[in-house]
């Protein structure tokens, strides 16, 4: 038995030096193809990625040398815990994870529960929601870049910020039994961030200095990403040449034949699922008569985040004890939401319909065009209304 034990260890210890053995065995066999698809993936993140994020990295540096990030917590702080059973200075964390972009929200969780502002469970609830898609990425590099239109892009926006709502509201019951600490006073926001900027706050005085830290943070974090796109898109490129790709997409052919989803996005959707932003670009570019697939397996796959992302949410959490099979449960429920509602809103309003393609024009097919549209609007409005009264009850609730 011990002898067993042995074995199965040292199997343990040796996968994954055979891999990276592998993967130096497969630059070589594949060095054309590896070198151009390097080439491309830094095109694509040069291109793309960095216009679209670099410029709101540096606003969100900014933003955490001056007094809004502890305003922010202050305002929110009666929100966060009937909804999300957090505490209230999560809301930073959510509203600057939500802003800027993966990976900042698993950065700003692993900095609370370093500094003891939150509980090892509620850390875990939070970096399930918390760390998601920025919207200049959603609108600029999806919606507008890759599939030119801007209307797509807010689309996958508003039903990316419905499935993070969703997965936190899920989650505020993720180990609910534990007993959660009182919420530790607002300013700690502050001063935890102003030790890691080392206790400067803005002024006209050092404001060259703190803009020169900001652009020097966001810089490392563009190329962190820039790194983890070009690596990823080598790999994406081995593994299809090695035709494993295409084994896999013959395995899960039967899954989307069941669902209804052209099996041409097989190959785009495996390599999402590795590398996010190039998946988006496949995905985007497969022709197929109805567009709607697409934008719906692009929701899936931004609410997901790829194996890239989460290795970059694991480097950052391993320096804590927040486990990260919570933020792979919240990602999953993440991806299934927004394909889910990409999909009501697709299906069931005319404003968001991209399958719709009008071919003649009239008075009387303008004015029913309009109608249609009017009761959208007026859909949505009782949507909120609904959501609101919602929210008003649950708080009330847990107030008494």
């Amino acid at each position: 038995m011990k002898r067993n034990n042995f074995f199965v260890l040292k199997l343990k210890k040796a996968i994954l030096p055979s891999i990276f053995c592998l993967f130096l065995l497969f630059l070589l066999i594949f060095s054309k193809t590896n070198l151009s698809s390097a080439k491309s993936g830094l095109l694509l993140w040069a291109n793309s990625v960095v216009p679209s994020l670099l410029p709101f990295f540096i606003a969100t540096e900014l933003l955490s040398y001056t007094f809004i990030v502890p305003l922010l917590g202050k305002i929110l702080n009666n929100v966060m815990r009937p909804l999300f059973n957090v505490p209230g200075e999560g809301a930073f964390a959510f509203l600057m994870g939500l802003i800027s972009g993966y990976p900042t929200g698993a950065k700003i969780v692993s900095n609370f529960r370093k500094a003891g502002i939150c509980t090892q469970e509620e850390g875990e609830r939070l970096l399930a929601f918390t760390n998601n898609s920025g919207p200049l990425f959603i609108v600029g590099t999806v919606g507008i870049s890759l599939f030119g239109d801007t209307r797509t892009g807010l689309l996958l926006l508003l039903t990316h910020v419905l499935a993070c709502f969703s997965v936190g509201f899920c989650f505020r019951f993720w180990k609910r039994k534990q007993k959660y600490k009182t919420n530790t006073s607002v300013k700690t926001i502050s001063q935890l961030f102003k030790r890691q900027a080392g206790n400067l706050d803005v002024s006209f005085s050092n404001l060259g200095e703190i803009l020169a830290k900001s652009i020097m943070s966001s810089i490392h974090t563009i190329l962190l990403i820039g790194g983890f796109v070009v690596l990823f898109s080598v790999i994406i490129s081995m593994l299809k040449q090695s035709h494993i790709i295409t084994i896999f997409s013959l395995l899960l052919e039967p899954v989307f034949n069941t669902i209804g989803v052209n099996t041409t996005f097989l190959p785009a959707f495996l390599t999402g699922l590795l590398e996010l932003t190039n998946g988006l670009n496949e995905i985007a570019t497969v022709p197929v008569k109805a567009i709607s697939q697409n934008v719906i397996l692009c929701s899936f796959l931004l609410g997901f985040g790829g194996l890239s992302v989460f290795l970059q949410v694991f480097s950052i959490t391993s320096k804590t004890d927040v486990s990260i099979k919570a933020y792979f449960i919240g990602k999953s429920l993440h991806a299934v939401f927004a394909a889910l509602y990409t999909y009501l809103f697709l299906t069931y309003t005319t404003f968001f319909n991209l399958d719709i393609v009008q071919t003649t024009y009239s008075f009387s097919s303008s004015i029913k065009q309009f109608s249609f549209q009017m009761c959208d609007y007026f859909l949505l409005i009782i949507i909120s209304c609904i959501c609101f009264l919602c929210f008003y009850t649950i708080r009330r609730y847990f107030a008494k």
